[in-house]
């Protein structure tokens, strides 16, 4: 079985970050979230896995290469416009072949890994095999209606949903759905739909069931989710601090994990992380926050925040909250209070 990330799109809800940086590269408890999915392909067994790039294409490559540090090996596939979910699939016709394959977007998070859905897919032998979740707001997703575990129907966005299960962005196929994607017109969006897709494979009588997430899932499209992902993901992880950090008069709690960094003065609330080669002074950290690698703060406060790599937090500043900045980011000044989302290379002064 192989594996396929779709790396492409534009990101227009993560901007102005997504001007320079690919949403899937975006950090999440300090990693970049399509590293979540090459591990999930990895931990279920995949070893050949493409990746669907656009015009980020370039940043995708820098940050995963030849992928040989998850054991997989990696083909980069271009995508000239991003042209719907099924259109990502055509483009990838050579390199998937005859292969049964998992379809997994990149800026997807899944707690439970998809190891238990491959297996699935491999025990039943379905034509297909598509992941869900119950969400509140059913019209905003693809909508799956349903015979227990078998799909019925699939509607994208619907006005009047029929259930309140969504798809949640991994699907496994066999052969069959490269002959329903052959046959498909473009959408009122000017797509090929995935949906639509799934939905010719019903409708010809073929296999098509459904598998319920298992814990939380998270789409990073939009500010609010990114952090929400690093909240969930940093109550999962394991803190430690590193032998070669040092610390100077600092109160870090036990759930603060910390890297090769010095810090004099902190005080830290967890769940946290600090990445390598910071230098904090003065600084207070809240719950759920990630300070990338090669930060500078001083004389400030932060929560419930992302800082990417590389920049600088330089007070006296208002306490910064709910706050997803950029890498190479500059913050200076005085006030009272902010929420900030910045591009890479900002600068500002309060």
């Amino acid at each position: 079985m192989k594996g396929l990330i779709l790396s492409g799109g534009k990101g227009t809800r993560l901007r102005p970050l997504t001007f320079s940086t690919a949403k899937q590269l975006i950090p999440v408890a300090n990693k970049p979230v399509l590293f979540y999915g090459l591990e999930a392909m990895r931990d279920a067994g995949m070893t050949d896995v493409g990746i669907v790039v656009g015009d980020t294409a370039k940043e995708i490559e820098a940050a995963v290469g030849d992928g040989s540090r998850w054991g997989l090996t990696v083909t980069y596939i271009h995508q000239n416009q991003p042209l719907g979910l099924a259109h990502a699939v055509a483009v990838s016709r050579e390199f998937l072949g005859d292969s049964e394959f998992v379809m997994y977007l990149g800026d997807n998070l899944i707690r439970s890994g998809i190891g238990g859905l491959v297996e699935e897919f491999k025990r039943e032998r379905p034509n297909a095999i598509i992941l869900l979740t119950q969400v509140p707001n059913p019209g905003e997703f693809g909508v799956a209606e349903l015979d227990g575990d078998r799909v019925l129907r699939l509607e994208e966005k619907p006005k009047q949903p029929k259930s309140n299960f969504a798809l949640v962005g991994v699907y496994l196929f066999d052969l069959s759905v490269h002959h329903a994607i052959a046959g498909l017109r473009p959408s009122f969006r000017g797509e090929l739909e995935i949906t639509d897709a799934i939905q010719g494979l019903i409708d010809r009588g073929m296999d098509v069931r459904s598998h319920k997430v298992s814990g939380w899932w998270k789409d990073t499209g939009t500010v609010e989710a990114v952090l929400d992902a690093n909240r969930v993901i940093l109550h999962d992880l394991v803190p430690s601090v590193s032998a070669n950090a040092t610390l100077d008069g600092c109160r870090i709690d036990a759930t603060v994990s910390v890297g090769s960094s010095t810090l004099k003065n902190v005080i830290a609330a967890g769940p946290a992380i600090i990445g390598d080669d910071c230098k904090l002074t003065d600084v207070t950290i809240g719950a759920n926050t990630a300070i990338g690698d090669g930060c500078s703060l001083e004389n400030c406060e932060i929560a419930n925040s992302i800082l990417m790599k590389n920049s600088t937090l330089l007070g006296p500043l208002p306490t910064i909250r709910d706050s997803l900045i950029g890498s190479g980011v500059c913050v200076r000044g005085k006030s009272t209070d902010a929420r900030l989302v910045l591009g890479d290379s900002s600068q500002i002064d309060i």
